[in-house]
């Protein structure tokens, strides 16, 4: 952390209010390098570790510079995948809640009429992966001429993962006059050719170059062989009793080999890999966050930029074949500046990918024996008492605006005619209320979402019980979410 303060960045009330209900106190060291200098309008390179806070380092000054009357994307985050960019798109969200940013995610595997939908109203920020963001380009059904920031999240993945004239295609897209910032672990020479090309006079950040790994993470590789991987987790597992904790698997095979395993002794686990449905690991995905489930088997889909608050340990069950793939695994534990493990497993025939990956970050992993099956035993009915216990679910980030934003659902949207304009006039005519107090307002065929800001919420949803909009009966209620 730094030493500065937010309110330091001269940022609007409405962002600081934002940034201190979910939680940020003094800025990172990454935010406080980048917020001066992008609200300057200045192209940046950022060569930062994940799990450093550069989310919010470009969140904050997006937000910020948005004109909420502007109708069209003002900003563009691309990001190498679908879950990053739902995660990316509900942070912009929420730091810009109470300035009413409304920021779209669009990826791959979802239909792209309902994104389409999206696009078609007031949209400030899209957050998109490459292919799907070209898509719209093509098609139409993307306006990006008054965007003004271009951001380039997890740069160095996008690359690997074979987006780069995808990348270059919608940067083409994108005007010219505009501020430009790449974020990325590292800045191989594919990335320095694309600053080249694309930025005017970077300013280059560097935040702990030279520590690719987290201090407060202990790091543990067990040499085991590929048919006793299973014993070891048991064992490994009775032992240190996780809190919070995800396996990671090379392929999705492995995942759902080791989920069902792992069923089958009644841990309570939820899996995440690329070969299912997107709404499926989505769902996965926030049931983790929430605390629901105490172990998240996974490919590598999550390892990169996924924001899990409390992991206690990451376990490589399987050696990423990428030495990369190492650091962004294990850096999802030892956030925030709390402790975590990074357990490993490899067996000899890995060593040569081991020797790689201690080379990259520059240390060598410390080595131990698995436990015996008499060491663990001892740690086995503790480990079940704790795992049987009820679940103590974690508030999301949304939940710290619960008190004075509520989201209603109203019964009726674009198929009966219903537009912002009737639902604000409405809303308006309550006592009491004025439009400062409504925030985003999302209409889609059947329904419609409305925020209450101010501490209206329940003033709101009682006058409209039983209500019309444009002489249209409706039903409003809190929203699920």
């Amino acid at each position: 952390m730094s030493n500065i303060k937010f309110e330091e960045f001269s940022i609007s009330e409405e962002i600081l209010k934002a940034i201190v209900n979910l939680g940020y106190k003094n800025p990172s060291e990454v935010q406080a390098a980048v917020i001066p200098i992008a609200l300057k309008g200045s192209d940046i390179i950022v060569k930062s570790q994940t799990g450093s806070g550069k989310t919010a380092a470009f969140a904050i000054p997006l937000c910020e510079s948005a004109d909420i009357e502007e109708t069209e994307p003002q900003a563009l985050v691309l990001t190498p995948t679908r879950e990053l960019a739902l995660q990316v798109s509900q942070d912009i969200t929420q730091i810009g809640r109470y300035k009413k940013i409304r920021a779209v995610a669009v990826f791959g595997k979802q239909p792209i009429a309902m994104q389409v939908k999206q696009l078609k109203q007031r949209v400030h920020v899209v957050v998109g992966t490459p292919g799907r963001t070209l898509d719209h380009i093509e098609r139409g059904t993307i306006n990006l001429a008054k965007v003004k920031y271009l951001i380039l999240d997890e740069a160095d993945e996008m690359l690997s993962m074979g987006f780069i004239e995808q990348v270059e295609e919608v940067i083409k897209a994108v005007p010219k006059n505009r501020v430009t910032m790449l974020f990325s672990a590292t800045i191989p020479e594919s990335i320095e050719a694309i600053c080249v090309k694309y930025m005017v006079n970077p300013v280059k950040i560097e935040i702990n170059p030279e520590n690719l790994t987290v201090d407060k993470i202990d790091q543990v590789c067990y040499e085991v062989e590929e048919d006793k991987k299973f014993s070891a987790l048991k064992r490994i597992l009775y032992i240190e009793s996780p809190d919070s904790c995800i396996v990671f698997c090379r392929t999705k095979e492995n995942v759902d080999s080791i989920t069902d395993q792992m069923k089958n002794r009644y841990y309570s686990c939820i899996k995440i890999h690329g070969g299912m449905l997107q709404n499926d690991r989505l769902d996965a995905m926030e049931r983790f966050k929430k605390g629901e489930f105490r172990f998240l088997v996974a490919t590598d889909v999550a390892a990169r930029g996924i924001d899990v608050e409390s992991i206690t340990h990451i376990i490589n069950y399987d050696l990423p074949l990428e030495k990369g793939n190492y650091v962004h695994r294990i850096g999802r534990t030892g956030r925030a500046g709390k402790k975590g493990k990074a357990i490993t497993f490899a067996t000899h025939y890995e060593n040569k990918f081991l020797q790689a990956i201690e080379q990259y970050i520059g240390m060598e992993i410390p080595k131990a024996e698995v436990p015996t099956k008499e060491e663990s035993e001892p740690f086995r009915q503790a480990f079940y008492e704790k795992h049987d216990a009820k679940p103590i679910l974690k508030k999301t980030k949304a939940s710290n605006f619960s008190s004075d934003i509520m989201k209603l659902y109203l019964s009726a949207g674009k198929k009966k005619k219903i537009r912002t304009v009737d639902i604000v006039g409405t809303i308006c005519n309550i006592e009491g209320v004025s439009s400062e107090d409504i925030g985003i307002i999302d209409i889609q065929d059947n329904f419609s979402h409305v925020d209450i800001m101010g501490g209206k919420g329940k003033l709101v949803l009682e006058a409209l019980k039983n209500g019309t909009i444009k002489g249209k009966a409706i039903r409003v209620e809190k929203a699920n979410k």
